[in-house]
């Protein structure tokens, strides 16, 4: 196989894996040899070539095939230039740094972050109340002046913009203070780079590397939890860092104190900075996120009309997450394209009944007693039950106040449900409530994890 034909193969990988991806992943890939239906690559070191292999190999694989050569596996090799008999012994190199997140070659360095997403930067981010502290914190920290929280921790459930502020904040960060290294990568990556540091006895260069960046940035943090080592070592990562006055973001999908499996030395290391919440979307910010997709799409869809009302209608139907809601809006625009037809209230609900469907699913009562149950630690026929002691009438207290708030029964059914109290006793529950989330900020916390736990 000529390199040429790899250069074209290179060519439709840009299109696969997209443009991020093949600058930091494919383009340092150079293609050794082909031989008994192996294709040998030479890469810059064992972390990148296993990380290849891991996301990319298939991928590979199927455009060798399809360019013709016979391929059924990939090799990966570090690649090293050794010293010819008239070649001077090499001059000490500097130790190798962090790639910036996401952008560079990767053949010079020996850490490489993972890839950034072009499209979330901060003017893509669609600022509404339910975030607009997450992305003020964030746009402070991506300005690169003196570091004045940290870390920054962003949590929230799945598809609320945690990792699009992750992205946005490294993308300002390259672009407007060159002279800084950024590192950005996942929890996972944290966790399999040390792995690899311990297998290949490499640990001294594991902890080099990732002390010198200057703002260290891992996304899901919650992944590392129960994971002894890794902990260990991240915890040693964040206090050198955190001493030398270094910036650090974290991202998790719950608060530091709620993640279980999480030492308590680094729940504390957590929470001693900036701990912000992304609240779920509220229906302005779900319709001005439409808004901002479907002006984008109207330009990818040249003449394509969508009529009024459709938007609001999503908006209202589809509360669970942006990636769904932007999901929805992706396949209507395809949908509508490939039919020919306007984008009117009825193709959106023909074109989207299985989203609607699944959106229209019901909390129950029974749902939240069994939630709050768990979250509080008792049996389910206590909180139903008759007893009175305190520890079991707070948990009925909020369930009360949570089937009041999110489903649709009226007071006497919802008495029915909790061993057939009278309507009154569930209107005194709900005004305990609320009159303790003034004063409790324990409580109010709990009422929110519980209400985006019901709803996700």
């Amino acid at each position: 196989m000529t390199q040429k034909t790899w250069g074209s193969v290179r060519e439709q990988l840009i299109k696969r894996v997209g443009q991020n991806n093949y600058t930091t992943w494919i383009a340092p890939l150079q293609l050794r040899e082909l031989n008994n239906g192996v294709a040998h690559f030479t890469v810059p070191n064992t972390f990148f070539g296993d990380w290849v292999s891991r996301h990319f190999g298939d991928h590979i694989c199927q455009h060798l095939t399809a360019a013709g050569a016979d391929v059924s596996r990939l090799e990966f090799s570090v690649s090293r230039t050794p010293a010819g008999p008239d070649t001077a012994a090499p001059a000490p190199q500097p130790a190798a740094r962090p790639v910036l997140a996401g952008r560079g070659s990767a053949e010079d360095a020996d850490l490489p972050g993972a890839p950034l997403d072009s499209r979330f930067t901060f003017d893509s981010f669609v600022v509404g109340k339910p975030n607009e502290l997450a992305h003020a914190a964030a746009r402070r920290v991506a300005e690169g002046g003196p570091v004045t929280f940290n870390p920054l921790f962003l949590y929230g459930g799945v598809g609320l913009g945690k990792t699009h502020l992750m992205h946005a904040i490294a993308h300002e960060l390259i672009a407007g203070r060159p002279d800084l290294r950024v590192l950005y990568l996942s929890a996972e990556q944290f966790m399999y780079r040390f792995i690899q540091a311990l297998r290949d006895k490499q640990i001294m260069g594991f902890k080099e590397l990732f002390r010198s960046v200057d703002v260290l940035m891992v996304d899901d943090v919650q992944f590392i939890a129960g994971k002894e080592s890794t902990q260990e070592e991240f915890f040693h990562t964040f206090n050198a860092l955190v001493d030398q006055n270094k910036q650090i973001v974290i991202s998790a999908d719950r608060a530091p104190g709620e993640i279980k499996g999480l030492e308590e030395r680094i729940r504390s290391r957590l929470q001693c900075g900036l701990v912000v919440d992304l609240h779920p979307t509220d229906y302005e910010l779900r319709l001005g996120i439409l808004q901002q997709k479907a002006e984008h799409y109207r330009g990818q869809y040249r003449g394509l009309q969508i009529a009024p009302g459709v938007l609001e209608f999503l908006a209202h139907r589809i509360s669970t997450n942006v990636r769904v809601l932007e999901g929805a809006l992706t396949r209507l625009f395809a949908f509508a394209s490939l039919v020919g037809r306007e984008i009117s209230l009825e193709l959106a609900q023909d074109c989207l009944a299985d989203i609607l469907r699944a959106s229209d699913r019901k909390i129950s009562v029974e749902d939240i007693q069994r939630k709050v149950a768990e979250h509080y630690n008792v049996r389910l026929a206590d909180l139903i039950g008759p007893k009175r002691v305190r520890t079991i009438a707070r948990p009925r207290q909020v369930a009360m106040y949570l089937s009041k708030h999110l489903t649709t029964r009226s007071l006497p059914d919802i008495g029915r449900r909790f061993g057939g109290r009278d309507h009154t006793t569930i209107m005194h529950g709900v005004r305990k409530v609320e009159e303790l989330m003034a004063t409790d900020s324990q409580l109010a916390d709990d009422l929110q994890m519980l209400r985006r736990q019901l709803e996700g």
